[in-house]
């Protein structure tokens, strides 16, 4: 069973740990990666760029900037050339309280999105769809260890659909290397494109669409959220920093935190969400244990500019390290549930979330590409074929 932890949120008093040094400047000059800052920079930095922005006005006029600057660094077009929505799918299993399906289905044409599609049982009218991210993970399975399986399930059992997906190279999503030079590109559009996956579903209400990954996964729930207006709730989990950009190419391999115009950090770019409701969970062992003192204190200051202070949180665990633990499970679901009208009720035990009804399932029974369902024809394989395909 699960415990509500407590929220420290802690505007004044903390001393920031300082690192030992800033990373050296990288052999690309455009790009900020991994704890480019010390943490008392990148804090001094954030504070000093919020000062360039004291009413909505200017702030709008920022964020039109960021944006452009994500656009432009991850080479996205303006209307992408996605592929036909034809679904594959397979292995129906009913549950507890739920359902689970393998699922795939082209992104650009040639480029296949993986993933498992939970639903509820037993539940009536429009529903809200959450899409779930993974983070890095050493076994390359993605979407299957037992932290997702736990979030995805009891969301589910919740009323909402919710649709897991693999990053490149992890899961079934093994059609090129994940270090691509521009996965960043890849798993961003292939998260614009699990948004259309969701709101076509007839039951899906289109008004309703969260989104929630840990670490890596909360990079690309955060970068979504500030792109696709769709996304009406966000919770970036253990990742978002003023001083740490994401070590790996998915996340800062492309030129979106330094432009010709400007500069700005993965909070910043966070800040983008404003005024939907975000979630930001953090932790005292990785680059987010400054986040109440931070991360934290700015985002209140943007969303201020919206009269919208109440639409974001942080749920700060100082004793605890770089996961989605149960704790930060029961922060979500409780942030979740308000935000997008599911029922946390259905998956209360005297009073605390209670995921003992979820089947953790093996990753051979969540697999999308099997011997009885292989890989479609036309999928590109290689890191050529795939990255050929996004020029």
């Amino acid at each position: 069973m699960l415990r509500f932890a407590p929220v420290h949120v802690i505007v004044g008093g903390l001393c920031l740990v300082q690192a030992a040094a800033a990373q050296p400047t990288p052999a690309r000059p455009d790009l900020r990666q991994g704890a480019y800052y010390t943490e008392a920079e990148g804090a001094k930095r954030l504070t000093d760029t919020a000062q360039t922005y004291l009413t909505r006005a200017a702030w709008e006029k920022r964020a039109t900037l960021l944006r452009q600057g994500l656009h432009d660094g991850m080479e996205l077009p303006e209307k992408p050339a996605f592929a036909p929505l034809v679904l594959f799918r397979h292995s129906l299993q009913q549950l507890d309280g739920y359902t689970v399906e393998n699922v795939a289905f082209e992104s650009l044409p040639g480029i296949f999105i993986t993933g498992n599609l939970y639903r509820p049982l037993s539940m009536m009218g429009k529903r809200p769809a959450i899409l779930s991210q993974h983070g890095h993970a050493k076994t390359l399975d993605g979407r299957t260890p037992e932290s997702t399986q736990q979030r995805c399930a009891t969301l589910a059992r919740m009323g909402a659909v919710v649709f897991a997906y693999d990053m490149i190279g992890y899961g079934d999503s093994k059609q090129c290397e994940h270090k691509l030079p521009k996965a960043l590109k890849i798993q961003t559009m292939n998260s614009i494109r699990a948004v259309d996956f969701l709101v076509s579903l007839p039951e899906v209400d289109p008004a309703r669409i969260g989104v929630t990954g840990e670490s890596g996964g909360g990079t690309q729930a955060f970068m979504l959220a500030a792109l696709d207006p769709r996304v009406t709730v966000a919770v970036p989990v253990v990742m978002v920093s003023a001083h740490f950009f994401g070590g790996c190419p998915c996340e800062s391999g492309m030129p979106v935190h330094k432009r010709p115009s400007h500069e700005t950090s993965n909070a910043e770019l966070t800040a983008l969400i404003a005024p939907r409701p975000l979630l930001l969970i953090s932790d005292g062992k990785d680059w987010t244990k400054n986040t109440p003192a931070v991360e934290y204190p700015f985002m209140q200051g943007v969303y201020r500019l919206y009269n919208a202070e109440s639409q974001v949180a942080n749920v700060h665990l100082p004793d605890e390290g770089h996961d989605y633990g149960p704790n930060k499970r029961a922060a979500a679901y409780q942030f979740l549930a308000k935000h997008l009208g599911l029922d946390l009720n259905r998956v209360l035990k005297n009073g605390q979330p209670d995921e003992s009804r979820n089947t953790i399932l093996s990753p051979e029974a969540l697999r999308v590409f099997t011997d009885e369902h292989p890989r479609p024809a036309q999928a590109a394989m290689g890191d050529e074929a795939v990255s050929a395909l996004l020029n």
